[in-house]
Parts: structure tokens; sequence; C-alpha cells
């Protein structure tokens, strides 16, 4: 199974993964990610990443998707993965497409998760994370027992300076302007499904993303 995961910020995109992976025991494949673990490694893909990182420039498509084509290549991906918040925009789409036909791999489904904005603000301001762990607390929809103390480690929470209402708009506005033409280039396609996530529980949105992706 081969799937791409699309949706704003605060869809619960890494909350639905960690689920999907579990069910289709796939990996998970994520740029943030990709770029921490080739950076850490000292990977030549991550030393030339970490040049532009240094100098707060942003890592170039042609790097990304050379990041995403070697990651693909693991042994854990022989049956297939979840990219999650890739591709952004529709050349990095077309870039990917062009490594699959390479490859000989097919996109099985493009999953694109919709939340209403006011429901998006909810949940970015009220994210919370642990400083010592990472751990991912939110005070209106998965509260922490003890107010500002990490469940997992006792660590203490934080609010990212990006889930503060200020950077809100601004974050979604960009997304909703990258990733509206990527939307509808896979709809074209006849690869895409929509999924409200806007109201439900966890495991009701996971069993409606199940539905479209099939059961294992």
């Amino acid at each position: 199974m081969i799937a791409i995961l699309l949706g704003p910020p605060g869809a619960g995109k890494g909350t639905y993964s960690g689920k999907l992976i579990d069910i289709y025991k796939v990996p998970q494949i994520s740029t943030g990610d990709i770029l921490r673990a080739n950076v850490k490694e000292g990977t030549e893909l991550g030393k030339k990443a970490k040049g532009f990182m240094d100098k707060g420039a942003l890592v170039p498509d042609s790097l990304i998707v050379d990041l995403i084509e070697d990651r693909i290549k693991a042994d854990d991906c022989r049956n297939g993965f979840l990219l999650d918040g890739f591709p952004r925009t529709v050349e990095q789409a077309d870039a990917l497409e062009g490594i699959f036909n390479k490859k000989g791999l097919k996109l099985d489904r493009v999953i694109n998760i919709i939340v209403e904005r006011d429901v998006l603000f909810k949940r970015l301001t009220g994210r919370r994370m642990c400083k010592v762990c990472g751990g991912n607390f939110n005070i209106y929809t998965l509260p922490p027992k003890v107010d500002g103390v990490c469940d997992k480690c006792g660590g203490e929470l934080y609010q990212r300076n990006d889930d503060k209402p200020e950077t809100i708009e601004n974050r979604l506005n960009v997304y909703e302007k990258q990733t509206s033409p990527l939307i509808e280039y896979y709809r074209k396609k006849n690869v895409l499904s929509d999924i409200d996530a806007s109201k439900g529980a966890i495991d009701d949105i996971v069993k409606m993303i199940t539905g479209v992706l099939g059961k294992k």
C-alpha cells in the first residue's frame, strides 16, 4: 500500500499516520523526519541539507526529492509506505511521479483530510509539546493529567511559537495557497479521497480512512 496523507496544520496527520502504519505495517515517511535523521547520521544528503538549514534557508525541492527517493529504497518500504506531508506542491508531485515511474511503483490513494478552519485554530492553539521527550498534548482535546506536565516523562510542556494565534493564520493561508492546486492535481488523476475530520473520535476517522484504503 502506497498512500499520501494531505491535510492542513492541526488536521491530525501525525495521529492518523501513527494508527495507519500499525494497521498496514508500513513506515510513515515525512520530510522533517528524513531531514533530521540524515543530518544526525551525517550522510552526504544530510550534509547538503545541513548547509541550507544552518543558513536558515529552505532546503531546495531537488534535495528533498533526493531524500525521499533514497528513503523509499529501504527494506521497510518493500510492502509500501505512507507519505505524510509530502508532496506539498505540484512541482514536488511531478518529481514524485517521476520517481514512481522509474521504480515501477504505483500510488494507490491520496487521502485529503478536511477540517473546518475554526476547529484547526482550537487544535493548534491548544497544542502543547514536552521539552524532554517531544510528547504531544492538547489542553482542549488531549489534556495532560497535570497541567503543564508531560504524562510520559514528567517534562515541562510548552507551546510552539508557530502554534500561537498570531502565526496560525499565516500557516493556514500558506498551506491553502500551496496545496489547493495539489489537491486538484490528484483529483484529476482519480486517486484523491476527501475525509471530513472536523468531528468524530480518532478511531472513527481512522475507520473512514481504512474504508478508502481497504482493510489489511
